[in-house]
């Protein structure tokens, strides 16, 4: 007996001493790493890593740019059978225990003894929130002593759904998607708080594997998790049978959902993204900002559709240039590997990868990564003559075998409707063969009054090349430069009746390393011509006789004042015809100048930047027209701040001044000549617009390579550009009116669209006198010919006799430059 009390003595003494023993080890632990321990009041202020997201104007998302997806909740608005699940999945116990489930501990040591391996961590939502917030991921005994001594902390400093939000909001469950919010948008393109039941199960199994696990991944093993979680949720009294039977019998509908753009302007989103990083750093793609561009997504989608189209037809005028690719015609039986093969291709402007599988007598067929069979009717690749050279086409096909062979990869525009029949049957799809066009465009549109960008399109596809040709691509205006050039002669005493002799002229300039021979377009020469009828027919001697007649050191003087860079602009006397290098937002900013009547013009595409608290960190300076700045306005615009910093006072918003750079009444002036380009001159083709308000310049260079039209109205200035990245002839037909001008007129139709006919308001100091519009004499009442011209008043000529003149009041400013039928 006394044997059996000594054992018995012994047995307690070694499990007290090693009671003691592990006490001592776990506190000597905690001792060693309290002091380490971060402190959990950081999780109260804690940055969830969200996006840079991009809107337009009228705030429709254009991109969102960062590794992880992250769109955080509170608590309040996540549904309660969403947190239910969870728990079911990770930790029923989650509001019973205070950080650390023993039970949980004890499975997870018995599954290290019995497998020697680590199965399980045993860990609770609490010390997956401190792993996720404050230790790295590796399976280590001393991260999860720290992940224990964490979750204590933290059980004891917040409550349980300050907690569970935190866990909601930074879990990663797959596919870049980080907490259920921006999982529940990945999987099933909608809010959390919108999906069923068996998605919110579907979402809660993700964390176990969120990468390997997921319904996109592994739809198999995705569906045995859900279902295990929905028969945990009904054991555990969340739900009952019927729910629990209703869910699992769902087929799994997640599928991949990308961002939602709701506005196409991949140019503008890059533009803000440099930009932000910029400012921010690599901070921008995790903190959460917010940037409010200044497109209008309308604008937007307008000027993007006008580029689209009237690159492909051009591309279209000139032909056919066959098949992006050949396959072999015995491998089209392998309909599986066709689609996969079509899968690695990428889809350019909705323009759709398809391998031509049937030739027919009237049609084609083809498969599609998507679609089993289409349909290519003849009339849809009548089109398609063989391109020969920019000049040169083959003769029309007279059917589909002229075009297309079995075997052919070519490209398909499909409509976004299925085709039905009158019975309401759906027939094949029918598609129209396209193929992407080599030349390429730009074009910018602004608003004159502020400089702000209302669109922008800097090429045919975004993805198919990320060079913004609108700011990047520095190219000669040709007579697109002419309106500068006339408006340093205006300036310079030169008025609409100057009469320059338009005849041939050779120059021999040791400057221009050989002798300079310079013609019309066409060849022809009219001699003795206006200087307003040399604008609107772009007579090209004229405006060389012009510039030597002003100066070519005093005009480039007076061009680098308006704003113009003149470092890529030539010395010499091809100025005039636009031999410098300008890129199209450089074009466009010099028209608004001009369509704001003189005041300088400096472009912005970001109207306001967000932080993650809402908070505005930036707002564009609002912008203010002066005449001739004085000294407080000069003060004013030495004071404004760039940005709005958190605790400024918001309702003082940054100012800029934009200055007078060009006279008034010369620029109103040349707002008339150019209003005579569209109505009787080369962009003749904008009439259709059916407005008096607008005017602009066409501009094509040498041999065709680049070709432009601008224009405006004093509400919009908006610039395109047409060529090749690499410079080639677009064809001897190709001309700025053909190629540039209809898009500007498709974008300016929905630009326009609801702004009544507005002119620039007369300025004083303006006088009108008859003139002979041939000579640009003076005229009397008795020539039938003769019509009204517009003059600086001190530089107008006297009138042929008293009783000739008419002469505005020029100490009004009232009435505007409406044209009127006397007036060119």
């Amino acid at each position: 007996m006394s044997r059996t009390v000594s054992y018995f003595r012994i047995l307690s003494w070694l499990f007290v001493v090693g009671c003691a023993g592990i006490a001592l080890v776990l506190s000597s632990f905690y001792l060693y790493l309290q002091p380490a321990l971060p402190p959990v009041e950081q999780l109260r202020d804690v940055q969830l890593q969200t996006p840079l997201k991009v809107y337009s104007r009228d705030s429709k998302l254009i991109a969102e740019f960062g590794e992880m997806r992250r769109t955080p909740l509170e608590v309040e608005d996540v549904p309660s059978n969403q947190i239910q699940a969870f728990m079911a999945a990770e930790d029923s116990r989650f509001r019973e225990h205070h950080g650390v489930d023993l039970r949980g501990l004890i499975r997870a040591t018995y599954e290290l003894v019995s497998t020697g391996s680590i199965q399980s961590g045993g860990s609770t939502i609490t010390m997956q929130v401190a792993k996720n917030f404050f230790l790295s991921r590796d399976r280590t005994f001393l991260r999860k002593f720290n992940e224990i001594l964490l979750a204590l902390q933290i059980e004891r400093e917040l409550s349980k759904p300050e907690i569970m939000e935190l866990y909601l909001n930074k879990i990663y469950l797959g596919n870049r998607a980080y907490g259920i919010e921006a999982a529940a948008q990945v999987y099933y393109g909608q809010p959390a708080q919108d999906l069923n039941l068996a998605q919110m199960a579907m979402i809660a199994g993700l964390p176990k594997a969120p990468s390997a696990w997921n319904p996109l991944a592994d739809p198999e093993r995705a569906l045995i998790r859900r279902n295990w979680i929905l028969s945990r949720m009904q054991a555990l009294g969340y739900i009952d049978q019927e729910a629990y039977e209703q869910a699992k019998a769902r087929d799994i509908s997640a599928r991949y959902h990308g961002p939602e753009i709701e506005a196409s302007a991949p140019y503008i989103a890059e533009m803000v993204r440099q930009d932000a990083l910029r400012r921010f750093g690599e901070e921008a793609y995790t903190a959460g900002y917010e940037v409010y561009t200044t497109v209008h997504s309308e604008r937007q989608k307008a000027a993007r559709e006008a580029l689209r189209d009237g690159l492909e037809a051009y591309d279209r005028r000139h032909g056919y240039r066959g098949p992006v690719d050949q396959w072999s015609p015995d491998a089209l039986d392998d309909r599986s590997e066709l689609k996969d093969r079509l899968n690695g291709m990428s889809t350019v402007n909705e323009l759709i990868p398809a391998v031509i599988t049937g030739v027919h007598e009237d049609e084609a067929r083809a498969l599609t990564a998507i679609h089993e069979s289409i349909r290519i009717p003849m009339t849809a690749m009548s089109w398609a003559r063989p391109y020969i050279n920019e000049n040169s086409m083959g003769p029309r096909p007279e059917s589909p075998s002229d075009v297309v062979s079995r075997g052919d990869v070519v490209y398909l525009r499909i409509p976004v409707q299925p085709v039905v029949n009158e019975e309401g049957e759906r027939k094949t799809l029918e598609a129209e063969l396209v193929q992407i066009p080599e030349i390429q465009g730009a074009i910018v549109s602004l608003n004159p009054d502020n400089g702000r960008l209302e669109a922008l399109s800097g090429g045919y596809s975004f993805s198919q090349s990320s060079y913004n040709r609108a700011t990047q691509a520095a190219r000669q205006p040709g007579s697109a430069f002419k309106p500068l050039i006339f408006l340093a002669a205006l300036e310079n005493g030169a008025t609409p009746a100057t009469t320059i002799n338009d005849a041939p002229i050779v120059f021999d300039d040791a400057d221009l390393e050989t002798t300079w021979r310079p013609e019309n377009a066409g060849g022809q020469f009219r001699g003795p011509t206006t200087l307003r009828r040399a604008l609107y027919q772009s007579r090209n001697l004229v405006a060389i006789r012009l510039l030597r007649q002003t100066g070519i050191r005093q005009t480039l003087d007076y061009i680098g004042k308006l704003g113009v860079n003149t470092s890529q602009l030539p010395g010499d006397l091809s100025l005039a015809l636009g031999s410098g290098l300008l890129t199209p937002l450089e074009m466009t900013r010099t028209y608004a100048m001009l369509a704001n009547g003189g005041y300088e013009v400096t472009p912005y595409v970001i109207q306001t930047i967000k932080g993650p608290e809402g908070d505005t960190l930036f707002e564009a300076p609002e912008s203010h027209q002066c005449e001739k700045c004085d000294p407080d306005e000069e003060e004013l615009l030495e004071a404004a701040l760039p940005s709005v910093r958190p605790g400024d006072d918001a309702s003082q918003k940054p100012k800029r001044l934009m200055e007078r750079v060009a006279d008034k009444r010369s620029v109103y002036i040349m707002h008339s000549m150019m209003r005579d380009v569209i109505q009787r001159g080369t962009g003749r083709a904008a009439r259709s617009l059916g407005r008096s308000d607008i005017a602009g310049k066409t501009g094509t260079t040498n041999d065709q390579r680049d070709t432009w039209f601008m224009g405006f109205n004093p509400d919009v200035a908006t610039g395109v550009w047409v060529g090749f990245d690499q410079p080639r002839s677009l064809g001897r037909r190709e001309f700025g009116s053909a190629t540039a001008l209809p898009v500007w007129k498709d974008y300016m139709e929905v630009a326009l669209a609801g702004l009544p006919e507005r002119y620039m308001d007369r300025p004083a100091g303006i006088v009108s006198r008859r003139i002979d519009p041939e000579t640009g004499e003076p005229a009397t009442t008795d020539n039938p010919d003769a019509r009204f011209e517009i003059f600086r008043a001190e530089n107008a000529p006297e009138p042929a006799s008293a009783n000739d003149s008419y002469q505005d009041d020029s100490a009004d400013d009232s009435g505007d430059a409406r044209p009127t039928q006397e007036l060119f």
